[in-house]
């Protein structure tokens, strides 16, 4: 077999990429000059003031009326999740939140220049799960999985029966796999029509955090609070919302050998990713109770540039192709992807208050 066929290869042997549309436009992102790189950036107008509390940038920001017209366009929405959360003495604690709205606001920016702008919510995630190792920490919020579960479920619910029926949950903490079982329980519970993921985006472009010893790459791989995720605050953040004067620097304690448990984005590929265990390392209370665990003081936000250019692309990528199979008020065949029949859901999938119409919150649930 011609493994061309399959992979691309890089100057670097470690860094592959299908050969596909996703691996294609990754490795066009990985070999674009800095010049490029900075036109992508400027195409989707990063860095940019938060958008929060903008008109028209979020559907709770935008006139109802101006919300439907949007929807006939584009019905996939974009659901960002953050968390409340210690990330040192130098940054915010509402850093995984900014994060990923200033990334999809981006997206949003450059959708509507192309006339179909993706559709943003308010995160219905301020405050997340966390991993056990987070306990005590001040600065953390942590919530219990039910209610985060829950929490994602109706707000997926409303969504739906609102009209959108493609959504994607955008997630820059690190409470994967509740929200994982949050999509898995959805479907279960209440069976309808329509695309539904949960996208980590750091690891969504891991290729683009694993340093490789050139100019603007990073130098230490991604962790918590650390290189990576200050480079992206300087780059993404509003002056004034970083201070790096005030960066410690830290390393966690661990008690076994390396190799059994990955970092953030699993860059060594190890048998356990890094949520998959409790008890080989201290907590963060006791070994790094200022909240880094790692080297924020390597930060710069030159350092972000290309990842940032690599998941404004990606996501743009998952936003067109998602419209080109499933154009704005078509799902995927019901009896496809569900156990209800397609005369069931007829009147459910009709254009939200159109005549005939019936409210999702009226259909019997099937879970189990």
């Amino acid at each position: 077999m011609n493994m061309d066929k399959i992979w691309l290869t890089t100057e670097h042997p470690a860094i592959v990429f299908e050969n596909n549309t996703v691996g294609r436009l990754k490795k066009d992102v990985w070999g674009a000059s800095e010049k490029e790189i900075n036109l992508i950036l400027k195409e989707y107008e990063i860095p940019s003031d938060p958008e929060l509390g903008k008109p028209g940038s979020y559907i709770q920001t935008t006139v109802r009326k101006k919300v439907v017209e949007n929807r006939r366009k584009n019905d996939v929405v974009f659901i960002p999740v953050g968390s409340t959360e210690r990330h040192g003495e130098h940054a915010p604690s509402g850093q995984d939140t900014l994060q990923v709205t200033q990334i999809l606001e981006g997206v949003r920016r450059y959708t509507e220049k192309k006339g179909r702008p993706i559709n943003l919510v308010y995160p219905p995630l301020n405050y997340g799960g966390h991993p056990y190792h987070h306990i005590g920490m001040p600065g953390n919020v942590i919530m219990p999985e039910h209610v985060i579960r829950e929490t994602l479920i109706y707000v997926m619910l409303g969504l739906w029966n609102d009209g959108f029926r493609k959504q994607v949950i955008v997630n820059n903490h690190g409470d994967l796999w509740q929200l994982e079982s949050a999509l898995h329980e959805f479907m279960y519970r209440y069976q309808l029509p329509g695309i539904f993921q949960v996208l980590d985006w750091h690891r969504a472009v891991r290729e683009f955090f694993i340093p490789i010893g050139e100019k603007n790459s990073m130098e230490t791989n991604f962790i918590h609070a650390a290189e990576a995720e200050t480079s992206l605050a300087l780059l993404l953040f509003p002056k004034g919302m970083i201070d790096l004067s005030l960066a410690v620097d830290a390393k966690g304690k661990s008690y076994l050998p390396e190799g059994h448990f990955d970092l953030s984005v699993e860059p060594f590929r190890r048998p356990h990713r890094w949520s998959e265990g409790e008890g080989q390392s201290a907590i963060e209370l006791r070994a790094t109770p200022h909240g880094s665990v790692g080297k924020p003081s390597l930060a710069r936000a030159d350092k972000a540039k290309r990842p940032v250019a690599a998941i404004l692309k990606y996501l743009t990528l998952v936003n067109d192709q998602i419209l080109e199979t499933f154009p704005s008020g078509e799902v995927p065949p019901v009896e496809e992807v569900t156990l209800r029949s397609a005369q069931e859901m007829e009147a459910y999938l009709k254009e939200p208050g159109s005549e005939g119409w019936k409210s999702v919150y009226s259909l019997p649930r099937m879970g189990i």
